[in-house]
């Protein structure tokens, strides 16, 4: 004899609207082992300088991910090809700051939710998109991405100059990009 579920709303179940809610994490702090080592650590004001830091660089590789698989139009393939090394260069500078909080015993936090809720960068469209659009989004992104880093270096310069030079070297490389991103849609000034 064939047994049959029934699809009904018990009385333990969860509504459908916080139905995809994540539960806060447990458990992420020091280990007794950690905070016994010994070293510069960060103060909160540079942990949450670095931490704004972060979440833009997740969130510009992920936008950049979601651009270079909808973009349509002339010049796609270059374009194409343009947002992969963004995307490449935001997630290892992601990581560099990530690491760089964790030596100086902070603790990054990249999750989807905090990105989501804290990044400066606007939301991405969805569908496809035009080249040109693309062109002008993404340089948006990386420009408020440079902001983030300009925003901060002061203040995490004062109290770790190392940081600081990873800073300048994010700042530096997103700048070029801007830059080169942009030129796309320019024409020349005649003069």
């Amino acid at each position: 004899m064939a047994t049959t579920t029934k699809n009904s709303t018990t009385k333990n179940s969860t509504p459908s609207s916080t139905r995809n809610k994540r539960r806060p994490a447990r458990g992420a702090q020091l280990t007794k082992e950690q905070n016994a080592e010994s070293g510069f650590a960060a103060s909160a004001t540079l942990s949450d300088n670095l931490q704004k830091v972060l979440v833009d660089l997740i969130e510009l590789a992920s936008q950049g991910k979601q651009a270079h698989w909808n973009v349509v139009g002339k010049n796609f393939r270059d374009t194409h090809r343009q947002l992969d090394e963004i995307i490449e260069s935001a997630r290892e500078f992601s990581d560099a700051v990530a690491e760089r909080m964790r030596a100086l015993h902070a603790l990054p936090d990249g999750r989807s939710d905090t990105v989501a809720e804290t990044t400066s960068l606007p939301e991405f469209p969805q569908g496809e998109i035009a080249t040109t659009d693309v062109i002008d989004l993404i340089t948006e992104r990386l420009e408020n991405t440079v902001g983030t880093c300009r925003d901060v270096h002061d203040a995490v310069d004062e109290e770790d100059p190392t940081s600081a030079d990873l800073l300048h070297q994010i700042i530096e490389k997103l700048e070029q990009y801007a830059w080169m991103v942009s030129a796309e849609n320019r024409v020349p000034s005649r003069g």
